[in-house]
């Protein structure tokens, strides 16, 4: 048993984010091998606007379940690439509209095609071990647990500390 294995919840988010962080890399070794300069950071306003071709930030946000500023920054950086354009709502002048530019649309067609072969990688892998199966289940499970209490909650709710010992932000 490997270190990470025999500490189990102790080291999830460490797991978690080391699996992330190694996927992330391949994925981004994928384009450059290919000579597409393309971040997999990119991916979820990329393939939003993919779907619904013009998308309020507002709108990424919400269904991305991240905060507006997260969302501007990304496109901040996408626009200042030259890959989409912000545009005023015809509808309502105080709402702000993504949009691919050109280029943008020619680096979707670039990208699609590793976005399939990643999707059937993923399945390959997932395919491998009859466990690796119940890994989106699972971790859609997790999210929906923290969403009904925060990691911090549940934490604090275990402690028996009593509240005269409890640390309160001043001297240590």
């Amino acid at each position: 048993m490997n270190f990470y294995e025999s500490l189990g919840f102790l080291v999830f988010g460490s797991r978690l984010r080391r699996l992330s962080e190694s996927f992330l890399a391949d994925v981004n070794s994928v384009y450059k091998h290919h000579k597409i300069k393309f971040d997999a950071s990119w991916f979820p306003v990329f393939y939003i606007l993919s779907e619904k071709q013009a998308v309020s930030i507002k709108d990424i946000s919400d269904e991305l379940n991240i905060s507006h500023s997260a969302v501007s920054q990304l496109v901040t950086n996408l626009q200042s690439k030259g890959l989409i354009k912000i545009s005023t709502a015809k509808d309502d002048g105080r709402k702000k509209v993504l949009t691919f530019t050109s280029k943008g649309n020619q680096l979707l067609q670039q990208v699609k095609p590793i976005w399939q072969a990643l999707q059937d990688s993923m399945e390959e892998l997932i395919n491998e071990n009859k466990d690796s199966k119940k890994v989106l289940q699972a971790v859609a499970g997790v999210e929906r647990g923290l969403q009904t209490a925060s990691l911090f909650n549940r934490i604090e709710g275990k402690l028996k500390i009593p509240a005269r010992l409890r640390h309160s932000g001043g001297e240590n």
